[in-house]
């Protein structure tokens, strides 16, 4: 008799899953809003920032402060201990790290991962000027530089190095360091690009090699040929004068090095009346900066293959936080095409040595692939499980929740990487519990009563299992809640399990709720 009354008419006390079986079971909209779900799930996979791991929130700053002819142990006495009690004033500060060195004080000051950059940079900011007056007399303004990882990891670096002909180079590393220099400043008008460095630059420069032996035979102090090749560049102002016939005549000094010889020919001091070169004493070269020994080096196989070692330039681009790799890595490297011919004009090679944006991308289409092998998986099985067609109405929700969870993402200001794909890949198996619960007790319903109203049956069948449903479905939320309370670099690496995680179930109980009883009268 209950099963009779059950499929006769729709029960009038319903919770949320009988009211939204209800309202979407005949609605003219059901089927539009369904293709549009689908399509915003498209349009946040194509748009949402692409990465290949989780940013992490890493705060800190350092604080310099100059005194002029202070010892260490007077900077560590009135700059340093009093800076570091400040300092830990500030709320969210972990460590802090201090060094004193002739003249200056550095303290450098980390705070807990998690906390927003922009706050701590605030606080720390604040904090010091705040406490101006705790300076000492003689200190100099203090300088206050922020972390920033966000730009401090590169998304792309190419190297570049000339080309060889005979073994030998056809253009030197000054010449390169001069021609990709050029080259930052058009990657840096490409949108979002953050910051551009280069490492094993080699910069142009005179390099004066001096003789110990003739330096003492001479007498001569280092410190003097300092000052003389310092006078060179002094400005000298020029000097106007008129003449009878009222000519103007101006005289100058050249103050400028302009070559080699400038410098060879400069006169250190006079040795028995006779004047003393700065050539006699040092040889003088126009090359790079030797005293910078940080240097970058290719290896590539030759035809034997033995490792050829190579000297190059690497240019190394960052972004800015939440902007996608991919396609700023795309403009980059279509930038740097477009420059091919010139750049092989020149003599100058390069190679392409890290792209996030590709191994983002990869990532990214890997998980999603299997994304689509996993609701397959799922569809074989309902087949021998459910029947055929409750199994295709499965398999057409799972689509649908998991582009309501990316667009919710996308609104939350996440990104698609690895972590991101890892928890829709885990809650993929209880995504589809609810709409099978939903469908098979629909189905259980249906053949006790086969000649009943489908659409009775559904409402009734789904108002049913609704409020257990929901229950367990909170109980599983539940379990991955408290990793929003797990800190450090854990807690921020696995940041979006806790986030899609819930938002992929109850996003599958609405799907569940609201599509299921639609796709059962349509296709049952």
């Amino acid at each position: 008799m209950q099963e009779k009354e059950f499929s006769k008419k729709i029960d009038t006390n319903l919770n949320i899953a009988g009211r939204l079986s209800s309202t979407f079971i005949e609605h003219p909209l059901t089927f539009i809003l369904g293709f549009f779900i689908l399509a915003l799930g498209y349009i946040s996979l194509i748009i949402m920032p692409r990465e290949e791991n989780p940013q992490i929130k890493v705060s800190g700053g350092a604080v310099i402060v100059a005194m002029p002819g202070a010892s260490p142990s007077e900077i560590q006495k009135v700059i340093i201990e009093p800076l570091e009690k400040k300092i830990k004033e500030i709320q969210g500060v972990e460590h802090i790290y201090s060094y004193a060195k002739e003249s200056v004080g550095i303290v450098q000051a980390q705070y807990y991962i998690g906390q927003d950059k922009e706050e701590s940079n605030l606080k720390l900011y604040d904090q010091v000027m705040r406490n101006m007056d705790l300076m000492p007399k003689g200190a100099m303004q203090p300088i206050i530089k922020t972390m920033d990882i966000d730009t401090d990891i590169p998304i792309a670096t190419i190297a570049f190095y000339p080309e060889k002909k005979d073994g030998k180079e056809l253009i030197s590393q000054t010449e390169l360091y001069k021609e990709i220099n050029k080259i930052t400043k058009d990657i840096n008008k490409i949108e979002n690009v953050a910051l551009i460095d280069m490492k094993g630059e080699k910069k142009e420069q005179y390099n004066i090699l001096v003789d110990a032996n003739r330096l003492s035979a001479y007498n001569i102090s280092l410190g003097e040929i300092v000052n003389r090749v310092k006078g060179l560049s002094y400005e000298t102002p020029n000097i106007t004068s008129n003449t009878t016939s009222s000519e103007l005549v101006i005289f100058g000094i050249k103050n400028a090095i302009e070559s080699e010889d400038d410098i060879k020919n400069i006169i250190v001091t006079y040795s028995s009346g006779v004047a003393v070169y700065l050539k006699d004493i040092a040889t003088v070269h126009r090359t790079y900066d030797i005293q910078n020994k940080k240097s970058a080096l290719l290896y590539e196989k030759d035809e034997n293959g033995n490792y050829i070692e190579k000297e190059q330039l690497t240019l190394t681009v960052s972004k800015l936080k939440g902007s996608n790799s991919v396609t700023i890595n795309d403009e980059i490297f279509a930038f740097i095409d477009s420059i091919k011919e010139d750049l092989n004009s020149k003599h100058i090679k390069f190679t392409i040595t890290r792209d996030d944006g590709y191994t983002a991308n990869n990532a990214v289409n890997s998980l999603v692939q299997n994304l689509l092998i996993s609701v397959v998986i799922i569809a074989i099985l309902l087949i021998f499980s459910l029947g055929f067609k409750e199994a295709m109405i499965v398999s057409l929700l799972v689509p649908m929740i998991l582009s309501l969870t990316l667009f919710t993402g996308f609104l939350l200001d996440e990104t698609i990487n690895r972590i991101t794909l890892f928890a829709l890949l885990v809650s993929l198996g209880m995504l589809v519990d609810a709409a099978i619960i939903v469908i098979e007790n629909i189905h259980r319903h249906r053949g006790m009563s086969p000649h009943s109203d489908i659409k009775v049956i559904s409402i009734n069948a789904t108002n049913e299992i609704g409020n257990a449903t929901n229950i367990a479905t909170i109980a599983i939320i539940m379990t991955f809640l408290p990793m929003f309370f797990v800190g450090g670099m854990m807690g921020q690496f696995m940041h979006p399990l806790p986030v899609f995680v819930p938002i992929a179930l109850v996003m599958s109980l609405f799907v569940a709720y609201a599509f299921t009883p639609y796709l059962i009268k349509k296709f049952l």
